[in-house]
């Protein structure tokens, strides 16, 4: 996979997840994770393929966490998955649909087990502190995740508590691709919000 600048994770947008993912499509932001702990199953199959219906025939990656057993139901282009959750290697198998899977990784010995994986990207995280997680992973520091991006045989995507104070500093630590929760799902103007942080990248991850 080439640059592909801001990751938006959905999670409890204020607007609704139906807004904040056409903003994200209009914004043009490549990657869409939509990520919805502890939701009956049904709600998120109704909202993934809202979402679907969004995404589809725009440059805009929908990607389901967790759960790709959902994710190939409502024809999602990829899963993201957890250290614990099924294995990628699995996941090819069961489910061919899904062309991306990418994984979670919270330190260098998870990112090195990461390189022989058959996934698409990892993700880098947490960089900062962050409330998303009920139990979060400890945080890493931007000199913990340049050596983590550094040592990646995949695309690497910074995430936690990054917002557009921090995000300037995590580029400069080497992060090419960056995950927004709260800095977009926690605005009454997500769309305003995208573009703010999307001119805070380097140009060549923006194009």
């Amino acid at each position: 996979m080439k640059p592909f600048g801001l990751y938006l994770v959905m999670t409890d947008p204020i607007v609704g997840y139906d807004a904040c993912a056409k903003a994200a499509v209009n914004a043009g932001i490549r990657m869409l994770q939509l990520r919805m702990k502890n939701a009956p199953r049904e709600q998120i199959i109704q909202v993934a393929r809202e979402i679907r219906r969004i995404t589809d025939g725009t440059e805009t990656t929908f990607i389901v966490n967790d759960n790709p057993a959902i994710a190939a139901e409502v024809e999602a282009d990829g899963v993201h998955v957890g250290q614990d959750d099924l294995s990628p290697a699995e996941i090819r198998q069961r489910y061919p649909s899904l062309k991306i899977i990418g994984l979670s990784t919270h330190n260098l010995p998870q990112v090195l087990a990461s390189r022989d994986q058959p996934i698409d990207y990892i993700g880098v995280g947490p960089v900062y502190t962050t409330p998303t997680k009920a139990i979060p992973d400890p945080t890493l520091g931007l000199e913990t995740m340049r050596q983590m991006i550094a040592a990646a045989a995949h695309p690497a995507v910074a995430i936690g508590g990054i917002d557009a104070q921090r995000l300037p500093e995590v580029v400069t630590h080497g992060a090419e691709n960056v995950a927004i929760v709260r800095a977009v799902c926690r605005s009454t103007t997500p769309y305003t919000a995208l573009l703010h942080l999307q001119s805070l990248l380097p140009t060549p991850a923006n194009n």
